[in-house]
């Protein structure tokens, strides 16, 4: 397992590099810069927007720009956004944690209802339980995430519920106390937090549920039965063991977004995280913003993929990595 691990670190280095040439070279496809807008605007003289392009580097070849970039990484420096005129490192660290704390939020209420609620849908299958989980799971598949966050936020204003529909934090949010702080951002990440979770819930209770019953009608769990064990035992202990091994695969690809965020949902409650920004460094072409945030999106899909090969292998006794 340890020579597994180091091979698939060092992996990391060429894959990431190969992730960052394709990255930038696509971006580079669409037509235009980020100055086109400002040329639009008479009041900026071209003299201006010369001097910027010069500063950007905007004025070299793609594989110059590519490589001037890549040196700044090198060095530790993720470049400066043109948006902003600051260190990118500056910007996704002012908002880290904030889509950190929404996504790891979301995460628990998605996996904590799935799997709980998948196991007894497979065990008590046709049900009228199992029949309701169904309906649920079917709607939230087919409701997207901005959509149901309107449709909480108009609740909350129609029966006006002590909820707030708006940012992260409250306009006395400074002159509260560190206790109240706390309840003030867990009331804004309620919305935002279950708007995720719930899509989130709805796939991953149909995939725990039909895992379980494809591993149910396993002989060796017959032949668990037929030992005498109680329905407990077998279910936890011999189908759930072997139920939750895709699972852990799905798991580990959801770690990718954990710094990534949702911008729709993000835009909709207010929520200021990554998605949000990384969407519009996308859109106005701020090419150091957005490659920053395609290299952690890359980083963490990377990262998630050896976490979950890691618990295969914890969970699972037949998997061995040589």
């Amino acid at each position: 397992m340890k020579d597994y691990i180091i091979r698939r670190i060092l992996i990391v280095i060429p894959l990431l590099l190969a992730i960052s040439i394709l990255s930038f070279f696509i971006m580079q496809l669409s037509p235009g810069s980020y100055l086109d807008e400002m040329r639009l605007n008479p009041a900026i003289s071209e003299d201006l927007i010369n001097e910027m392009e010069a500063d950007f580097g905007l004025n070299k070849n793609i594989f110059m720009q590519y490589f001037s970039w890549l040196g700044q990484i090198m060095q530790g420096n993720l470049g400066e956004s043109f948006t902003y005129r600051v260190p990118v490192s500056q910007i996704i660290g002012s908002r880290l944690l904030n889509t950190l704390l929404l996504s790891v939020a979301a995460m628990l209420i998605s996996w904590g209802i799935s799997i709980p609620v998948g196991i007894y849908s497979a065990t008590h299958r046709y049900s009228l339980l199992d029949n309701i989980f169904s309906i649920f799971a079917f709607i939230g598949l087919s409701i997207p995430n901005f959509f149901f966050a309107l449709l909480l936020l108009f609740s909350i204003v129609k029966f006006n519920l002590p909820l707030p529909i708006n940012g992260m934090t409250s306009i006395m949010y400074d002159y509260l106390t560190p206790i109240e702080k706390v309840i003030d951002i867990l009331k804004h990440l309620l919305v935002p937090a279950v708007v995720l979770g719930t899509a989130g819930t709805a796939s991953l209770m149909r995939q725990m549920r039909g895992q379980m019953l494809d591993v149910i009608n396993k002989d060796y769990i017959r032949t668990a039965r037929a030992k005498g064990l109680k329905e407990r035992v077998v279910i936890n202990k011999h189908a759930f063991r072997n139920a939750i091994n895709p699972m852990i695969t799905i798991f580990g690809f959801q770690l990718s977004s954990l710094f990534s965020g949702a911008a729709l949902t993000e835009i909709v409650t207010g929520w200021p995280g990554l998605g949000k920004m990384m969407l519009t460094a996308v859109r106005s072409k701020d090419l150091y913003l957005a490659m920053a945030g395609m290299m952690m999106g890359s980083l963490m899909l990377i990262i998630g993929n050896l976490a979950a090969d890691i618990l295969l292998a914890l969970n699972d006794p037949r998997i061995k990595y040589n």
